[in-house]
């Protein structure tokens, strides 16, 4: 992913109205980000646990999705979720469910596309082996680091066409 600035970023959200992406909060380390190695980037807000925001390239330009967490959805125990976008396996809270509001008019109604996404988003250092979840897996997938990191930009980018981007 090619490195963003601030202003790019802020301007880059389509699921929200303008002034909402005024005030979202932005990472402050964006130049220390591993750019090189994101697929997108992604938040959590420090000051809404609850609000995520999810960066992508598109042909376009930067993509911005704001997403919001599922209240009352709490995962606990040994029982494994996996990522809908990298395939990660998680135990407990490692994978949250995500609604983001559609674009355009559907979106204005209410309409929004739920998703289960590794709850840090660091989807793109798990698929490239820089993180691990620390779950004992009893599986290995038997493809390579970059047919992963395409089946990610895939699953990505069919997301964002359910949310209406592109």
């Amino acid at each position: 992913m090619d490195r963003l600035a601030e202003p790019a970023v802020r301007a880059s959200f389509v699921n929200c109205s303008k002034g909402e992406a005024k005030r979202i909060n932005v990472p402050r380390d964006l130049a220390e980000r591993p750019w090189e190695e994101l697929d997108f980037l992604g938040w959590r807000d420090p000051g809404a646990p609850d609000r995520r925001y999810l960066v992508a390239e598109s042909a376009g330009g930067p993509v911005g999705v704001v997403l919001r967490a599922s209240q009352g959805v709490h995962r606990a125990g040994a029982k494994a979720t996996v990522c809908s976008l990298c395939l990660t396996s998680h135990t407990g809270t490692g994978v949250a469910l995500l609604a983001a509001p559609r674009t355009g008019a559907a979106g204005r109604q209410g309409n929004t596309v739920g998703v289960y996404l590794c709850a840090d988003l660091d989807c793109s250092l798990y698929v490239r082996g820089k993180k691990e979840t620390g779950v004992g897996v009893s599986y290995r997938e038997t493809i390579g680091v970059e047919e992963r990191i395409e089946r990610l930009r895939g699953n990505l980018r069919g997301f964002l066409a359910k949310v209406g981007v592109g």
